[in-house]
C-alpha cells in the first residue's frame, strides 16, 4: 500500500507530499455526473460496489494518495430518528426538524450494524480493492445540529443559535447524542477497514471562541477520547472561517488539523501548539485560474507546508461542480513532482 499519507499524518518522514482533495468523488467528473443521472446520492450509498466504484474513481484518474469514503455527514442521523432527503440545489432537508426537549429525548442510540450496514459493506470493499489508505468520516455534532435544527442549510443558524442560548440543557443532552452517534459510528468504520478517520466540522466557525469553548468543544473532545485507543489517525476539520477556534484545539486528541484558506499553514501550526500534522488548504477556487497560477500557489503551500513535519496537501473546503478534472489531476502531478525535488533538497531534512 501507498502509506504516505498515513505517515504524514503521524508526522514522520515522506519522500513526497501526499495530497488527497475533499469531495475528490463527485460532480466535476463526467463519469460521476452520468451515475448522478440514474441514482441519488443516498441511492448511491445504500449500493456498497456502486459507492465503492465512485470511491475508488478519483483514486485511479488524479492519482491521488488517500481515497475519501463516498457518503455523506447526514446518512447515519437516518439510524437516530431524522427524517430526511438530500435536495438537489439545496442539500439536506428534514423533515422532523429538532426544536424543543421533547424532540431529542425521542432520538436512539444509532444502530450502525442494522441501519448502516451498506456503508459497513462499502469500506470492507474498499479495504480489499484500494492499493491506497481508505479516510472515512463523520459529521461533527455542530455542523449536524445546523442541518437537524434548521431544517435545511442555513447561513444565520439563527434556530441553532436560539436554542443553543435559550435552552442550553437541551442543547447539551443534542450534542451528546450527536456526540455518541458519531464515535459509535467511527469505530464501526474501524472495525471494517478503515485506515484513518476524519471529523468534519464544516460550519462550526459561525461561533464566537467562547461559545466553541462552551457550548461545542466538551462533545468534540468527548468523540476524540471515546476513539482514541483506536490505531489510526484522526482528523479534526474544523471548516471554514474556524481560525480563531484553532487556539482553543491544541490538547485535542487528533493527530492532524484541516485549515481552510484564510488561515497560513505556518499561523495555523502556531495557534494548535504545533502538536498536529496539518492538512489543506488551498482555496478551491484557484482551481478557475491558469495553470502557471494554480502551480504557482501550490508551490507557496509547499514551501511553507514541509517546513515542518506533517503536512497533507488538500484544498481549503470541497471542490465545487466546475473543477476541472484536468486540472485536478495536473495539480496532483505537480505536486507530487515538486514536493519530491523540494523535501530531496540539502535545506529540507523530513
Amino acid at each position: 500500500m501507498n502509506d504516505r499519507f498515513l505517515r504524514a499524518c503521524r508526522r514522520e518522514p515522506v519522500d513526497r507530499v501526499p495530497v488527497w482533495y475533499m469531495r475528490q468523488a463527485g460532480r466535476y467528473d463526467p463519469d460521476y455526473r452520468k451515475i448522478k443521472e440514474k441514482y441519488s446520492l443516498l441511492e448511491i450509498c445504500r449500493q456498497p460496489e456502486l459507492a465503492a466504484e465512485v470511491t475508488m474513481m478519483p483514486v485511479r484518474k488524479l492519482g491521488v494518495d488517500a481515497a475519501i469514503l463516498y457518503s455523506d455527514i447526514m446518512n447515519p442521523v437516518a439510524s437516530i430518528g431524522i427524517d430526511f432527503d438530500i435536495v438537489k440545489d439545496i442539500g439536506p432537508v428534514i423533515h422532523n426538524p429538532v426544536r424543543s426537549a421533547a424532540d431529542v429525548d425521542r432520538l436512539k442510540p444509532i444502530d450502525a450494524e442494522g441501519d448502516l450496514g451498506h456503508v459497513l459493506e462499502t469500506i470492507r470493499i474498499l479495504d480489499r480493492e484500494l492499493d491506497v489508505p481508505l479516510i472515512t468520516f463523520a459529521g461533527a455534532p455542530f455542523t449536524l445540529a445546523s442541518y437537524i435544527v434548521e431544517g435545511r442549510p442555513s447561513k444565520s443558524y439563527m434556530n441553532t443559535k436560539a436554542l443553543m442560548y435559550g435552552e442550553p440543557d437541551t442543547w447539551h443532552k443534542l450534542m451528546g447524542k450527536l456526540a455518541d452517534m458519531a464515535a459509535t459510528y467511527l469505530r464501526a468504520h474501524a472495525a471494517s477497514g478503515a485506515k484513518a478517520v476524519q471529523l468534519f466540522d464544516s460550519w462550526v466557525g459561525a461561533l464566537a471562541p467562547h461559545d466553541f469553548a462552551e457550548f461545542v468543544q466538551p462533545h468534540v473532545e468527548s468523540i476524540f477520547a471515546r476513539i482514541a485507543d483506536l490505531d489510526l489517525p484522526k482528523i479534526y476539520f474544523p471548516g471554514v472561517s474556524s481560525g480563531e477556534l484553532l487556539p482553543l484545539l491544541s490538547d485535542l486528541r487528533a493527530d492532524v488539523v484541516g485549515l481552510d484558506w484564510r488561515v497560513p499553514l505556518a499561523e495555523g501550526r502556531r495557534r494548535t501548539g504545533g502538536r498536529f500534522a496539518v492538512q489543506g488548504n488551498l482555496d478551491p477556487y484557484v482551481l478557475t485560474a491558469p495553470t502557471n497560477v494554480i502551480q504557482e500557489r501550490a508551490r507557496r503551500l509547499i514551501d511553507e507546508g514541509v517546513r515542518e513535519p506533517g503536512f497533507i496537501f488538500n484544498l481549503g473546503h470541497g471542490l465545487y461542480p466546475e473543477a476541472s478534472l484536468d486540472k485536478l489531476r495536473e495539480l496532483t502531478a505537480y505536486v507530487h513532482e515538486y514536493s519530491q525535488q523540494k523535501l530531496s533538497s540539502p535545506e529540507v531534512s523530513l
